[in-house]
């Protein structure tokens, strides 16, 4: 059985995200696996990153707990919209408190190699965004993909990485947002 936990990383409980998520939820449960899910504006912890790598912050009980889920799981799913060609400040401030050096990665002494700390992972990113993933992949290089999935996620030895776009989500009517819900399900049923 597939262990999964699902990242929510939209700030706002009304959005589209949240019903992707439980579609993807909704999906995964049908196909047997275990899932779990981590829903980031509900953790109560600080996102800034405040000293950087020289003075260590001691991780609040939410992020120990979050924590936890990834390192269960086989399977990260993120689910976030794309804002400014970025990730909402939260979700940002999720992965610096908690894809920290001797956790998620390690640096090897004397080296500019690193070890991947989460080897054997996959991961399944589905973001929205105000305009086609193809425009948004070929005019602005994807700056939120290349963030999460390279420079996040593979960094620390998560791999394959896939990522679903959905958009044009602002200008969606019932008929297209219902269609990126049975997209998801089926995503979640098959545990991508």
């Amino acid at each position: 059985m597939k262990k999964i936990v699902i990242i929510n990383g939209h700030p706002n409980g009304d959005s589209f995200n949240f019903a992707l998520v439980k579609a993807y939820i909704d999906g995964a449960k049908q196909s047997g696996a275990e899932i779990r899910a981590i829903t980031i504006a509900n953790l109560d912890f600080n996102p800034n990153l405040q000293f950087g790598y020289s003075k260590r912050m001691d991780l609040e009980p939410d992020l120990l707990e979050a924590w936890e889920m990834i390192l269960w799981a086989d399977h990260l799913v993120w689910v976030h919209p794309v804002w400014w060609g970025g990730l909402p400040a939260i979700t940002k401030g999720f992965i610096d408190r908690l894809f920290l050096p001797g956790m998620a990665f390690k640096y090897r002494p004397n080296s500019v190699f690193w070890d991947r700390l989460l080897k054997g992972k996959t991961a399944h990113i589905i973001t929205t965004m105000d305009q086609p993933g193809w425009y948004y992949h070929l005019i602005y290089g994807r700056p939120s993909v290349n963030q999460l999935k390279k420079s996040t996620l593979q960094f620390c030895g998560v791999s394959p990485v896939k990522v679903t776009y959905i958009g044009i989500v602002n200008t969606s009517d019932e008929k297209l947002r219902k269609t990126w819900i049975e997209k998801v399900t089926k995503l979640g049923k098959e545990n991508l």
